[in-house]
């Protein structure tokens, strides 16, 4: 752990309220006429009111794209993007999940220098210049609006990703009262997604560092001790902020330090299976942490020292196995589904996933361990 660089978004505005300011953010950056990217629930929903009416106020004009669905298919980004370069925006702001943002990230690249999406996947790809660009989450999971990640789903079920410096954003606006009306389900599976980023991005063979490393631990006390709290009371505002916020730094953390095995394995089931992401991963998490124990040992009982219950720490011992063993009783009591034939896997649909995971080779040489065709199926089948 020597050299290496750290990059994440230039501004972040945390502040309870701070939505309501959403359209001064735009002026602020230029823009005179904004693309909301958002989707139907959302805007039914009401939470959106003030950060809506915002630009009225502010005299910076308005449309909305309110059709983005869960894992973004491509004909769905490229309806956001015809309808920005149809009303001539100048300025796009991604508002919800992480599709939303995932979403907006591509939508202010190609509305501004058009390419063909398919041409942007994979690393530094992607070309330049893009606009002005804000994201404000509503879900504490993805840590999207601090990474230059975006996935999208192809038309044959394949998740793939554009990873490109410029998708960074250029503010990110973190408002805890946005997230106060998640349902318990949905603040389960985008905490443990969160949790995960933090975890992989600790243990990742590639890029691991200081900075990196810091976040990670930080961002897994603060998700760890917030998760219980916010599915026992999804009204309290101090343990959304928190689980916010360390979302939040586990993006910092793992878009400098990538991700491995955990989410090479969900995608395939999130893109054949229409499995939201975080509870992929957290269907397939303890299968790969026990795989990974025999050579992430010392780095698993170093995470173990920052899980937190009510502020305290969770393992009576600083070992890997603890931490594993700590981590199996949190998903355990997320009350979400815990194998993968509760959400439609069969034992004979393992081949197919098998082969895709080992598509995502961007991410599982990142993991801490060598992971063969013959490990997926085997960590699969763990799953079933």
């Amino acid at each position: 752990m020597t050299d290496f660089t750290f990059e994440t978004t230039p501004r972040l505005v945390c502040a309870d309220g701070s939505a309501a300011r959403l359209a001064h953010y735009a002026h602020e950056l230029g823009v005179r006429h904004a693309l909301v990217v958002t989707d139907r629930g959302l805007m039914a929903s009401g939470v959106l009111h003030d950060a809506l009416a915002s630009f009225a106020v502010a005299g910076v004009a308005l449309t909305v794209f309110d059709g983005v669905e869960a894992d973004p298919p491509e004909s769905s980004v490229l309806a956001a993007v015809a309808m920005a370069r149809e009303a001539a925006v100048d300025g796009v702001i991604g508002l919800g999940g992480g599709s939303s943002l995932d979403t907006a990230k591509l939508v202010a690249l190609l509305a501004r220098t058009p390419q063909p999406l398919a041409d942007s996947y994979g690393i530094e790809r992607a070309t330049g210049p893009r606009w002005p660009l804000i994201q404000v989450p509503t879900t504490a999971g993805t840590g999207s609006e601090v990474t230059p990640i975006a996935i999208v789903t192809t038309p044959s079920s394949e998740k793939k990703g554009v990873v490109a410096r410029v998708l960074y954003p250029d503010l990110a606006l973190l408002d805890a009262t946005l997230t106060t009306g998640l349902p318990a389900r949905v603040t389960a599976m985008t905490g443990i997604d969160a949790m995960v980023h933090a975890i992989e991005a600790y243990t990742s063979r590639h890029k691991k560092n200081v900075m990196s490393d810091s976040l990670a631990v930080r961002a897994l006390s603060l998700l760890s001790d917030s998760l219980p709290r916010a599915l026992h009371d999804g009204r309290d505002l101090a343990a959304r902020r928190a689980m916010l916020q360390g979302a939040m730094l586990a993006g910092m953390a793992f878009a400098n330090a990538p991700v491995a095995a955990v989410h090479a394995l969900a995608y395939p089931i999130g893109g054949h299976f229409h499995v939201p992401h975080g509870l992929s991963n957290a269907l397939v998490l303890m299968p790969v942490l026990h795989f990974n124990l025999p050579v992430a040992d010392a780095l698993y009982a170093e995470l173990a020292t920052a899980l937190r219950r009510d502020g305290r720490v969770v393992c009576a011992s600083a070992t890997g196995e603890a931490f594993v063993n700590a981590m199996q009783e949190q998903v355990a009591a997320l009350g979400i589904e815990r194998t993968l034939r509760e959400v439609g896997v069969q034992a004979t649909d393992i081949e197919m996933l098998a082969v895709d995971a080992m598509k995502v080779q961007r991410l599982l040489v990142n993991n801490p361990r060598d992971v063969t065709l013959d490990d997926v199926r085997a960590l699969y089948r763990a799953a079933l």
